[in-house]
This record gives C-alpha cells, sequence and structure tokens, in this order.
C-alpha cells in the first residue's frame, strides 16, 4: 500500500490489556479519518501484562470484528519494535493517540517530541476521549475484576469473560 491522499494509512497503537470500550471507541473515531487503520497490538513486557500478546490480539480482534465505518479497512497486527519504525514498515501517515485527563498530555507530550526527531514525516494525531470514556482505563478495569467487581460496563461480554476467568 502506497500512502498518498486516496489510501492514507494511521495506527491506533496500545497494549490492550485488556481491551476497553474507551478504546473501541477511539477505534471507531479514528478510523472515519483514514482509509486503513491498523489497531497495532504492542508486546510491552515492561508493563507485564496480564493477557499474552496474542491474547490481547485475539480480543482486539474479536471486538472489532463487526466494526465497520464507511470507506475504512480496520485491521490488528501486533508488533514489538520502536512505534515510529513499524508506522514507517506500514507506510502509516499518522498515529492516532488517545487523551483522557491532563496527566495522559504530560506523557503524550513527550512521546509526541521523541517521535518527531526518530521520524518527522509521521503525524502524531490526538483525540479526546469521550465523556463516557474518560475514566476508564485497562488497568482500573483490571483492579475492579481483581476484586471482584462487575465491569461488563467497561468491557465487552467477551472480555469480561475472559477477566472474570482470570480472576476466578
Amino acid at each position: 500500500m502506497t500512502n498518498n491522499s486516496k489510501n492514507r494509512i494511521g495506527i491506533y497503537p496500545g497494549t490492550f490489556d485488556p481491551v476497553t470500550k474507551g478504546h473501541l471507541h477511539l477505534i471507531r473515531r479514528a478510523s472515519r479519518l483514514v482509509d486503513h487503520l491498523i489497531v497495532a497490538v504492542a508486546d510491552s513486557p515492561g508493563k507485564n501484562p496480564m493477557f499474552s500478546l496474542e491474547e490481547r490480539r485475539e480480543m482486539v480482534a474479536a471486538d472489532i470484528e463487526t466494526m465497520t465505518e464507511k470507506g475504512c479497512e480496520i485491521e490488528v497486527r501486533s508488533f514489538n519494535n520502536l512505534l515510529v519504525s513499524f508506522a514507517k514498515e506500514t507506510d502509516a501517515a499518522c498515529i492516532f493517540r488517545g487523551l483522557r485527563a491532563v496527566s495522559d498530555f504530560e506523557y503524550e507530550f513527550q512521546l509526541s517530541g521523541m517521535n518527531a526527531k526518530l521520524d518527522p514525516s509521521i503525524e502524531m494525531v490526538y483525540l479526546m476521549a469521550s465523556d463516557e470514556w474518560q475514566f476508564v482505563s485497562a488497568s482500573m478495569v483490571k483492579e475492579v475484576a481483581s476484586l471482584g467487581g462487575e465491569v461488563a460496563e467497561f468491557v465487552t461480554p467477551q472480555v469480561a469473560k475472559k477477566l472474570k476467568s482470570q480472576f476466578s
């Protein structure tokens, strides 16, 4: 695929441990802005994910299986290298990131600066989380689930089931 105005490729990266309804909302919104969206599941061994890379990739793939945004192909891929390198490999024009709070902004501001130095040809695009999902994070969902709380409001049924089995 070539990166031109008729086939603009974007990446929405994350650990997705697990994928939440907030992530899905951002995937839907990002897919409206590009022709091809790659949901890039990061290996992230430093974050000690609960689910394996393949489990996380499968959860995201299952959750977006029925998601169709007019004119945008959405695919799920895993990666274990530098994000800007992955973007270059996939011929992506932009990287989408979600912002929930001021604390996210500080981290993303630094990340944006580093990515611009590593590859200034890739644009960082920030999407503000909707009011409905601003407080939802994968780590909070895992904590609620680990303490026996109900997480069905924050994740899809298949993810809730996986979380329940992890903490049973």
